[in-house]
């Protein structure tokens, strides 16, 4: 948020929130300052390492903690005031013009490094090549839309989330579709690396901690959300909350932020504003490989003991990880797929070119009537929650329609089939206990498998429910057996250990948890009726 807005934001923002606890809508204000001064206390007091800063939290709560024993109303008051000031301090993000401009033209050069789809050979013919950046994140879909929206009214992009690189890649390809700047919530760790801090601190991204799990703070978030969309900010919210440890599309979306869209149409309609329509933009990001996927399936297939909600230290936050990442993909054709699905209004609408929401026959609706009674609009929660969930659907039906599968991808999820019949009806922790390192099949094997897979991708990207790598569809690549090829050659380019190699006539898995995690992309579709 520019510094000329941030005073006002901080102001509004504390005064909703202020009012709305007072008002009772999250319980009883005394209760809602005891569940937040626990919940605090609770986080700093147990953390085994604490950010700088937070030696001065735990002050303030226990100074609360003492005023509260004998508070008055007056009291109660001022501390909810306090509270909620101190959480969207907390939250509140900046957006430097001057250090965006810098940024768009330093980040061609870094993210080519990084994300560089040439091999050395390449290099040595055309030097200039590894600053193209369009060669490496390509994207697809209803961009022209996007664009034409963003003229019109707010927009608000809406992701998948793969990884911690997904708020840097989006943020650059707006950047190359002529879109506006994009504010974001980002995770507090990626806030603690000094570089990196220093330029999402000043491109827009404002903080989100995790750990904080009191309502109070939600409410700040969202509200934080709403009035940057009332100022005109176009944002970007992953609606999966956070990253997908399984490496499946997200079809849970969390509502809270979703709903801020619709909150902020409202509140612009009340005050008259000359554009207050908010646009929703689905789009599925596809990567080949993903840099933490070891960390993040063995987080999600811990998630059902609880061990860990969390991740502080996964591969983004090592920079060896990355550096390894850089010279490894050096050698590959990778790609980043972002593909823009319909674009939608806050009540779950398509909406086409003109910015007009349509029904389900295609005709233009007035989506004022929506809220509006007698005149003047009203808020209805309960009309409001219907009206997002049936936006989180839609939203959850175009990234499926929308998502891009790579060689990696289908190889995995062959390669899973044949494990899965090779013990049925075993668990997924018993097949993984099991195979690991020593499960193999035949070459000819999981090549009759993958042709089925994709007989299966393909029928449905020709009824528009799939989309797939462009390169698999060249002639000759788009055999069975070339597609295992890319996707051994990706798969033993970074990742500590392979997920699948091969030696003579037989395919490993090396490493069974990531098999699973880039088969799980695939999940969704009904692949596995197709091929039992």
């Amino acid at each position: 948020m520019r510094k000329e807005h941030q005073p006002k934001a901080l102001s509004e923002v504390t005064a909703r929130v202020t009012n709305r606890v007072l008002a009772g809508r999250l319980g009883p204000p005394r209760r809602v300052i005891e569940e937040t001064l626990y919940q605090e206390r609770v986080r700093l007091e147990k953390a085994r390492d604490r950010y700088a800063w937070e030696t001065a939290d735990l002050a303030f709560w226990r100074d609360l903690s003492r005023q509260l024993v004998t508070a008055s109303e007056a009291t109660e008051r001022a501390a909810i005031k306090a509270i909620t000031e101190r959480f969207v301090s907390d939250v509140m993000g900046h957006f430097d013009p001057r250090v965006y401009a810098m940024s768009t033209r330093a980040l061609p050069t870094g993210m080519a490094l990084l994300l560089n789809s040439l091999d050395p050979r390449r290099l040595l013919r055309d030097p200039k090549a590894s600053l193209e950046l369009q060669h490496n994140i390509l994207v697809r879909g209803e961009s022209e839309a996007a664009r034409r929206l963003a003229t019109l009214g707010t927009v608000v992009v809406v992701p998948t989330h793969v990884s911690n690189m997904d708020s840097l890649i989006m943020g650059y390809a707006a950047y190359l579709m002529g879109l506006p700047p994009l504010l974001y919530g980002a995770g507090l760790n990626l806030f603690t690396n000094r570089l990196l801090g220093f330029f999402m601190s000043n491109l827009g991204a404002y903080r989100v901690d995790r750990r904080k799990k009191c309502d109070l703070y939600k409410e700040v978030l969202k509200e934080y959300a709403t009035y940057s969309l009332e100022l005109g900010y176009h944002n970007l919210f992953f609606p999966g909350g956070t990253r997908s440890r399984s490496g499946a599309v997200e079809t849970k979306l969390k509502r809270g932020l979703l709903g801020t869209g619709l909150m902020a149409y409202q509140n612009n309609l009340r005050a008259g504003s000359r554009n207050p329509n908010v646009y929703v933009l689905p789009c599925t990001l596809s990567y080949g490989l993903v840099l933490e996927a070891e960390t993040l399936v063995r987080d999600h297939l811990a998630e059902v003991g609880k061990s860990r909600y969390i991740i502080l230290d996964d591969e983004f936050s090592r920079w060896d990880r990355i550096v390894q990442f850089v010279k490894d993909l050096l050698k590959l054709d990778a790609r980043i797929y972002l593909t823009f699905g319909q674009p939608l209004d806050p009540f779950g609408n398509p909406v086409d070119f003109q910015g007009r929401s349509l029904d389900p026959k295609g005709r233009p609706v007035d989506t004022r009537r929506y809220v509006l009674e007698d005149g003047a609009v009203v808020a209805d929660e309960q009309r409001d929650r219907e009206y997002t969930t049936e936006l989180a659907t839609a939203i959850g039906q175009q990234f499926k329609d929308t998502n891009c599968v790579q060689a990696t991808n289908l190889a995995a999820f062959a390669a899973w089939q044949l494990v899965r019949r090779s013990q049925p009806g075993a668990d997924v922790y018993r097949l993984l206990r099991e195979g690991s390192g020593v499960v193999g099949f035949a070459v000819t094997e999981v090549i009759a498998v993958l042709e089925r897979v994709l007989d299966a991708a393909r029928s449905r990207v020709r009824a528009g429910k799939l989309k797939l790598d462009p390169r698999l569809e060249v002639p000759g690549d788009d055999r069975a057996d070339r597609v295992l090829d890319h996707a051994l050659r990706a798969f033993g380019a970074y990742h500590t250990r392979r997920a699948m190699d091969r030696e003579a006539d037989r395919v490993h898995l090396r490493d069974p948890e990531l098999v699973l995690y880039y088969h799980n992309r695939l999940l969704g579709y009904g692949f596995e009726s197709a091929l039992d």
